[in-house]
């Protein structure tokens, strides 16, 4: 099923658990299952735009957020992850400006409920989204004026490294900058073709010169991503995040992509 107000695009707007009418008693069978099956769940997610160009995609991600809040408490965890999102007709300021008046208030829900936010990287550039994509979250330089407008402890990154691979930035040196506001990772890696890239430049959808990969098969050093993340103290998930197309297709190429994954990180985390 879809979650309200998902992206319509590959990978986005996909919603395993149900949290619009979510009962205690829905949640106690959520982790019964995970019991069973000797599993974990380390953050809630929801992907969806609230800063939309679209009114009614932004007023169903607004109200949608505080539920997948409430659906953390009863599961007990201690993270929700989401997109700022991004109104792609609009300039960086226009955007920081709806920024600081839809978020303040999705935060200060999330304080009293004791759910720390983390904003995901991922700039959702497409070619029907280029240049602004439908996430202002992607960069450090944006990242700085979003904390100074919200400095909670409550709100922070859902980091993913490929993401600033993808655009052709350091993805690791941010770390030792934002390491406190780091709430959860995604371990997705990413190759640059640089024969493309040479070929028809920095000024296209990045998708159009990057392939996203599992870790180990991309451009990303993760023995330095971990170091980097040890050295500022994040002891938080590291979670793999399958978006490699050699790996699609069915369950067992899916359960290898995993399997390879686990063999290139489990041996740099204790």
């Amino acid at each position: 099923m879809l979650a309200p107000g998902g992206p319509d695009r590959k990978f986005g707007g996909v919603m395993h658990i149900d949290v619009t009418r979510f009962s205690q008693a829905q949640a106690d069978e959520v982790l019964a299952l995970c019991a069973r099956q000797g599993v974990s769940i380390s953050a809630l997610g929801y992907y969806s735009v609230p800063l939309s160009a679209d009114p009614e995609q932004a007023r169903a991600a607004c109200e949608h957020l505080p539920k997948v809040i409430d659906a953390a408490v009863k599961l007990g965890l201690s993270t929700v992850n989401s997109f700022v999102g991004a109104n792609h007709t609009l300039s960086l300021e226009a955007n920081l400006e709806k920024f600081a008046e839809v978020w303040p208030p999705l935060v200060r829900y999330a304080e009293e409920k004791n759910i720390r936010i983390g904003i995901e990287n991922c700039p959702m550039l497409f070619p029907n989204t280029w240049p602004s994509g439908l996430n202002l979250a992607r960069s450090p330089a944006i990242w700085r004026r979003m904390f100074e407008q919200i400095p909670s402890a409550h709100f922070g990154l859902n980091y993913d490294p490929s993401h600033l691979e993808m655009q052709l930035m350091d993805p690791i040196a941010p770390i030792y900058e934002f390491g406190t506001r780091i709430f959860h990772t995604h371990a997705k890696d990413m190759r640059v073709d640089r024969g493309r890239l040479n070929d028809v430049g920095s000024l296209v959808p990045p998708m159009e010169r990057s392939t996203a990969k599992i870790p180990g098969l991309g451009d990303i050093d993760w023995g330095k991503w971990i170091a980097a993340l040890t050295d500022v103290g994040y002891d938080g998930p590291v979670c793999v995040e399958v978006e490699d197309e050699a790996f699609h297709g069915t369950v067992e190429r899916r359960k290898q992509a995993l399997a390879i994954s686990h063999n290139v990180l489990r041996p740099l985390i204790a």
